[in-house]
């Protein structure tokens, strides 16, 4: 067993940074903000907080499976991984290199909720004229919009 460091939590933060969103696999869980700390103390194991997106995704139980293996593959297999519900999760933990991986892919990063006016812009083109086609697209946390201005369709990851 390791023993509790500065060194070793940032090494845990750096296994956690490879770890790939199931459902966004451009994304890391670091960077989709549902990693929420990790905490090593003295003699005892490690402690990872993750926080769901959202209540009943899909995806949740598939993220801890892949934070334990990854763990377990770097010598952390003891750690200790906690569900933290509260506060809960909002796109506005979303990292700004998360941002840019999803501009980059097509996908238009969500508004911060502070910048919420104005509409969701097209990530091919960056015009704001663009429709709601769907609530839903490929995944819940995603919509369906048309770009009106390059007609390019593109999903765009919602505000929670």
């Amino acid at each position: 067993m390791r023993s509790a460091s500065a060194e070793g939590e940032s090494e845990i933060w750096r296994v956690l940074a490879r770890v790939s969103d199931p459902e966004l696999p451009i994304l890391s869980i670091v960077e989709l903000g549902i990693v929420r700390y990790v905490h090593w103390r003295d003699t005892e194991p490690p402690h990872v907080g993750i926080t769901p997106t959202y209540s009943g995704c899909p995806a949740t139980d598939v993220i801890r499976a892949a934070v334990r293996a990854s763990l377990a593959c770097a010598g952390y297999g003891d750690a200790i991984i906690e569900e933290v519900l509260a506060p809960p999760w909002t796109s506005d933990w979303l990292t700004a290199e998360g941002r840019r991986k999803l501009a980059d892919s097509g996908i238009a990063p969500p508004v911060r909720s502070a910048q919420a006016h104005g509409g969701v812009a097209c990530p091919r083109c960056a015009s704001r004229a663009t429709q709601l086609v769907s609530e839903f697209g490929s995944t819940p946390c995603k919509a369906h919009y048309r770009c009106t201005a390059c007609l390019e369709p593109f999903e765009h990851f919602k505000c929670l």
